[in-house]
């Protein structure tokens, strides 16, 4: 399918979405308060669009997880100390510093990393607190990112007492310590008492068109923004929600085509949109499951 040449800059273009009667379809002169739409709203978006509600964790709350997993770290790296040492008493002194250097990069380093990578952000501390580490688009950390940040852990967090971490994470807006400034990664609240309400169902007149349109990538303030508007839309004022529908889909019309069919009411344009997005999304990952799993089958046999 072939993408028609953009207008001339200085032509106006005629929206495809029908506005409300009574409104233009570029939306009110002031900002309708609730949404804005050019602002990025703080929620972490997926891939298939949906809003995990997830904002940056208080510092007492990392502080908490921190203290939780330095007693946890603590007590294991006790053990392990006293283990090795009544194993290796006989043993030369060399012998006994190296094996207390490797339990201890194991317990500060090692464990951590391991720990963080198999559950996807969470230690003792944070499942205890209801926080998680996860990058800054809102995916899930892996080892890498783990790695980086016990490392930088080791240094900034037992070797000088954490001052670095504290320092750090007052001054960054998202809370961030030195290990998640050089990871690229960040700790968001798990628990939070907002709930994720799903996609209204994809509106017939619009499947078809949805099927075959192309869908760019969509701004993620935007996007998050329709998401919202379109989970909130019973609680709010009509005159509001009039101006926001009309908003939203004029954000979101640059980045699709065709345009949708002449005289589609801009909500229905919004559900059709994101609706779309997520089924594609959910296609993707689905096929790259199953590619994988016919490597796995494939490596097996060999």
């Amino acid at each position: 399918m072939s993408t028609p040449a953009p207008p001339p800059v200085d032509e106006p273009v005629a929206p495809a979405v029908a506005p409300p009667a009574g409104g233009p379809v570029g939306g009110p002169a002031g900002e309708p308060a609730g949404l804005p739409v050019g602002e990025p709203v703080g929620e972490i978006v997926t891939g298939e669009a949906v809003v995990l509600g997830l904002r940056a964790a208080s510092f007492a709350s990392r502080i908490l997880a921190a203290v939780l997993d330095a007693v946890v770290v603590g007590i294991v790296l006790l053990a392990a100390v006293i283990g090795s040492t009544s194993l290796l008493s006989d043993s030369s002194e060399a012998t006994t510093a190296a094996l207390g250097l490797s339990v201890t990069v194991l317990c500060l380093v090692g464990i951590p990393t391991a720990v963080e990578t198999a559950t996807r952000g969470r230690s003792v501390g944070k499942l205890v607190v209801g926080v998680r580490t996860v990058r800054d688009d809102g995916g899930p950390v892996r080892f890498r990112h783990c790695l980086v940040r016990a490392v930088t852990g080791f240094f900034e967090l037992w070797a000088l007492a954490g001052s670095p971490a504290i320092i750090c994470s007052l001054v960054n807006a998202r809370g961030k310590r030195l290990g998640d400034l050089l990871a690229g990664t960040y700790v968001v609240r798990e628990r939070t008492a907002a709930r994720h309400r799903p996609l209204p169902p994809m509106p017939p007149e619009l499947a078809g068109w949805a099927r075959t349109a192309d869908i760019g990538r969509l701004p993620l303030a935007t996007t998050t923004a329709a998401r919202q508007f379109l989970a909130r839309t019973a609680t709010l004022n009509p005159s509001s929600r009039e101006a926001l529908r009309v908003e939203l889909a004029d954000a979101l019309l640059p980045h699709v085509s065709p345009a949708p069919p002449p005289g589609t009411d801009p909500e229905r344009f919004l559900v059709a949109v994101l609706v779309e997005r997520r089924d594609r999304e959910f296609a993707r990952m689905e096929r790259r499951e199953n590619r994988t799993r016919e490597l796995e089958r494939t490596i097996g046999r060999l």
